[in-house]
């Protein structure tokens, strides 16, 4: 019989560079931490790493902390186009540096809007010299769901493409474009798949950029619980069961976390109507909300 699909979990550093998450109470993870984390995440198989140029310190966090020998795959993304070319190139190879590593396992453009406008085929081609000279396995891009990313990966030929999906959010479920890109041939990977831990707060909690979200995200909790669903076992099993997927990405500040994490990811999947838990939210689905309410709560 054959087994279901289920996507690998991979490890998302931005807390290890940056204080970075609406749901972060801890701030940014310190060093010893970081080791504490991979060690886990190594012992437990988990060795998709993803990371980038824009997350603060967190690529040299890493390659400070790495096991040895490494069982890990790393993505990493790159600079702005606003940066320049040259800058974008050089930064790249400068990545591998900070890691500690020869090559990776992908680069992607950090954001799919570079490869929308005219210089986009430019950068595409930077991207296409790295990965002929063996520095990167593979080449993609991290999108946004405005972003079309499933057109943008049949125009380029993308390897890999990097989404925001998750139990709240299921835009790009309901208008086929996971499967669009896993059609075509795209590994897809899953990121934002706890919405920044906004299933996990209290509607006193949220930010007020998220406050119109609160009526929504009560009744979503209220219906995991007649369910008898645990939220963090109902939003892992969303994002690792899609069959379009082949990672989904989860952020922590902890060991203890990723632990929790781990555990809850072994659980058989909770039954439940899929689609009556996402969130629908424009406002707390838009990108523009979430980065205001980081600067607010940050602040």
């Amino acid at each position: 019989m054959t087994e279901p699909h289920r996507a690998r979990l991979g490890l998302g550093t931005a807390q290890f560079g940056l204080d970075y998450g609406v749901s972060n109470t801890r701030g940014r993870v310190g060093e010893t931490e970081v080791l504490n984390i991979l060690d886990t995440a190594a012992i437990n198989g988990v060795t998709l790493v993803d990371t980038a140029a824009a997350y603060g310190d967190a690529e040299r966090a890493l390659g400070r902390s790495w096991p040895f020998p490494s069982p890990f795959q790393v993505v990493t993304k790159t600079l702005r186009l606003s940066e320049g070319l040259d800058r974008i190139e050089h930064r790249a190879r400068r990545s591998l540096e900070r890691l500690g590593v020869a090559r990776a396992q992908a680069l992607l453009v950090h954001s799919a809007e570079d490869l929308h406008g005219a210089e986009g085929r430019a950068l595409w081609a930077r991207l296409e010299k790295l990965k002929g000279e063996g520095l990167f396995q593979q080449i993609g891009f991290s999108a946004y769901a405005e972003d079309d990313p499933a057109t943008l990966a049949r125009r380029y030929n993308a390897d890999v493409v990097q989404v925001p999906c998750s139990l709240l959010d299921q835009r790009l479920v309901r208008d086929g474009t996971l499967d669009r890109l896993a059609s075509q041939g795209v590994e897809v990977h899953l990121r934002s798949v706890f919405l920044q831990g906004l299933l996990f707060l209290d509607r006193e909690n949220l930010p007020a950029a998220l406050s119109g979200a609160g009526p929504r995200l009560s009744r979503i909790r209220r219906a995991l619980a007649e369910a008898g669903a645990d939220p963090l076992q109902a939003a892992l099993a969303f994002a690792l069961d899609r069959p379009e997927a082949s990672a989904a990405i989860v952020g922590v500040t902890s060991a203890a976390e990723l632990r929790a994490i781990i555990a809850a990811s072994h659980q058989p999947s909770p039954r439940l109507d899929w689609t009556a838990l996402s969130l629908d939210d424009t406002a707390a689905l838009d990108p523009r909300t979430w980065a205001a309410a980081s600067v607010s709560s940050a602040a």
